[in-house]
């Protein structure tokens, strides 16, 4: 056997015993930290109750065959239900019965003509509905559907009362 073998088994003999005396350290460490260990499981199953708390409060449901039932939702009314014209005409109606936007007429006699030949109960109703027609477009409610129909009426009263 020569020099070069001979340094080579050596060499190999210290690599092998130290992979050795590593192991035998890694197992003692694995074992003293076991109690550790078990802690941290006793720990998360102490975390259930934190998941109970945390959990969705709804969830959506893919079955098309679940027959769910539902309560009718009451919405409230927009601006606590007044039935305030001018109130709700300068905070919903202005922005395109002011300024004329999308057609709609402004608190101007003339732009008027033709739509309140119809009679209020036919402009209550567009403004209700929505509308559309050759001179603009009528949101229903102008765009505020969480106004009632008693709002809007009161709200076209006061706009046809001041039509200059």
């Amino acid at each position: 056997m020569s020099d070069q073998d001979s340094i080579f088994f050596r060499n190999f003999s210290i690599l092998l015993a130290t992979l050795v005396i590593l192991t035998i350290i890694l197992a003692l460490v694995a074992i003293s930290m076991q109690d550790k260990l078990v802690i941290n499981v006793q720990a998360q199953a102490d975390r259930s109750s934190i998941q109970e708390s945390i959990k969705p409060v709804a969830t959506v449901n893919t079955d098309p065959n679940a027959i769910v039932e539902t309560a009718p939702v009451a919405v409230a009314a927009a601006f606590d239900g007044s039935l305030d014209g001018e109130m709700i005409y300068n905070n919903v109606c202005t922005a395109c019965h002011g300024t004329g936007a999308g057609g709609a007429p402004k608190l101007v006699a003339a732009e008027w003509d033709g739509r309140l030949d119809k009679g209020m109960d036919a402009v209550v109703a567009n403004a209700i509905e929505g509308f559309t027609g050759t001179k603009g477009l009528m949101p229903a409610k102008g765009g505020r559907s969480d106004l009632t129909d008693e709002q809007v009426q009161a709200t076209v009263e006061y706009m046809t009362s001041h039509i200059e």
